[in-house]
């Protein structure tokens, strides 16, 4: 989640060897850099990908087999293996209609081409900016001090530096930095706790967001063919966002309010005038009452947060200030507790307590499951060594929404075809085509 995102319990010499990756020579082609806007007219905000129209339905991606956590690393692995898998899994994903990723890993400019020619989706390259710690002067920092000069400088130039490697790349949508760096100010560690209330780090944030103006700025002036933006945690923060946070194009966010997203979309109208993308959201397949997986409350929750995105979405009569997200997230992860445990086994530990989802919520009990975010069940390995993917009932229901969009359907038609949706329907029809080489059952 937000404070729950896959992110939250990476190791902190994730940033360093990411950075230490980036002086690597792309073997890119350099084709005709895609031209990525936002814009405003009386009928609210839009994202643009040369010209045209670009509502983001995404999935925040990561691949990790059983056995493995969050040190594992796909791009580690021979071509043939990286293809193989990118073919299962992007495969899977164009049939839902998924057009833009989100990944916690740093994917080499050649894969992030190779993935937007061969299956049409984009990606956005998301540095985490120190949120899990840094080496500044040679030395691992495990909370990183936005105060610090030294750390300032060694950020801001590495920040640089990616957007150097990744501006002429085609198939990057857009640059974002940082994790919820906000809830690092207040979090004890680097695992998942229950979200901060109110403001309680103003000073520390202050440092925090003026860096992230800086980084932005800078990038801007390297790059000016792509948006630039934050992960925020929540909106947490608006003020100070809004106040040192100017050369921001659209706030991005990640926001775990169950069923809706409440104010969020007039809060942001009013103290920012920009649009939303969320960068994570959704809801785990684990009730942590029944102690038993859970697709159909999970898929209801993803179709009423799609249906609130849609009516947000410009030219609706509302705020239209959204502009798409990415759902958190698109595969199982069976590291996420305990991180170096039990890697073989998918726990059904719920590590922090959110009342917003509430089928499974008990006052005074956790019932966020960290390994059961997934809209696809981690599988076993098939024929080529690819771990394969069990498509849930919100796969199906989010490819029946992303079939219609909300700036070439009426309002009414596709609020209509939403609420006609049933989870008997959808899982009645959601036999998923299998990718290239997959002639097996994905649903093992």
């Amino acid at each position: 989640m937000a404070g729950l995102s896959f992110g939250k319990g990476m190791n902190k010499v994730c940033d360093t060897l990411a950075v230490m990756l980036m002086f690597c020579v792309p073997l890119v082609c350099h084709a005709q850099v895609d031209k990525v806007t936002t814009y405003k007219d009386e009928n609210g905000w839009k994202l643009q990908v040369n010209g045209e129209d670009y509502f983001i339905k995404g999935v925040v991606w990561s691949y990790t087999p059983r056995g493995e956590n969050h040190t594992y690393n796909l791009f580690d692995q021979s071509d043939d293996c990286i293809r193989k898998v990118l073919d299962y899994e992007f495969g899977l994903m164009k049939a839902m209609g998924v057009n833009t990723i989100r990944s916690f890993t740093m994917i080499p400019p050649e894969w992030v081409t190779y993935i937007y020619r061969e299956y049409g989706i984009m990606s956005v390259i998301n540095p985490f900016m120190g949120r899990y710690g840094y080496n500044v002067g040679g030395k691992a920092i495990q909370f990183t001090d936005y105060s610090d000069t030294l750390t300032r400088e060694t950020l801001k130039r590495d920040m640089q530096e990616f957007v150097v490697r990744y501006k002429d790349v085609p198939g990057v949508l857009m640059f974002a930095f940082g994790n919820e760096s906000n809830y690092g100010l207040s979090w004890s560690s680097f695992e998942i706790e229950n979200l901060p209330e109110g403001e309680q780090n103003t000073e520390k944030a202050r440092f925090l967001y003026s860096l992230f103006n800086e980084v932005m700025a800078a990038g801007k002036s390297i790059d000016p063919n792509h948006p630039f933006t934050i992960v925020n945690g929540d909106i947490q923060y608006i003020d100070l966002i809004a106040e040192l946070c100017t050369d921001m194009d659209l706030l991005g966010s990640n926001a775990y309010r169950g069923t809706g997203f409440t104010s969020l979309w007039q809060d942001v109208d009013e103290k920012l005038d920009l649009p939303v993308v969320f960068f994570e959201f959704g809801s785990d397949a684990f009730n942590a009452r029944e102690l038993a997986e859970d697709q159909e409350s999970q898929a209801l929750i993803l179709k009423d947060q799609w249906q609130e995105m849609y009516n947000k979405a410009a030219g609706n009569g509302e705020e239209g200030n959204a502009i798409g997200g990415f759902v958190f997230e698109w595969r199982d992860e069976w590291w996420k507790y305990l991180q170096n445990e039990n890697l073989d086994i998918q726990d059904n530990n719920a590590s922090w307590s959110n009342q917003a989802y509430l089928f499974d919520w008990v006052e005074g009990e956790n019932n966020m499951n960290e390994e059961w975010f997934g809209i696809t069940a981690l599988g076993t390995p098939n024929a080529d060594g690819v771990s394969t993917a069990r498509p849930r009932l919100a796969y199906d229901v989010l490819s029946k929404i992303w079939q219609m969009d909300p700036y070439t359907h009426e309002k009414a038609a596709f609020n209509q075809k939403i609420n006609e949706l049933t989870m008997d329907f959808c899982a009645l029809q959601g036999e998923v085509p299998l990718p290239n080489s997959e002639n097996k059952d994905s649903r093992q």
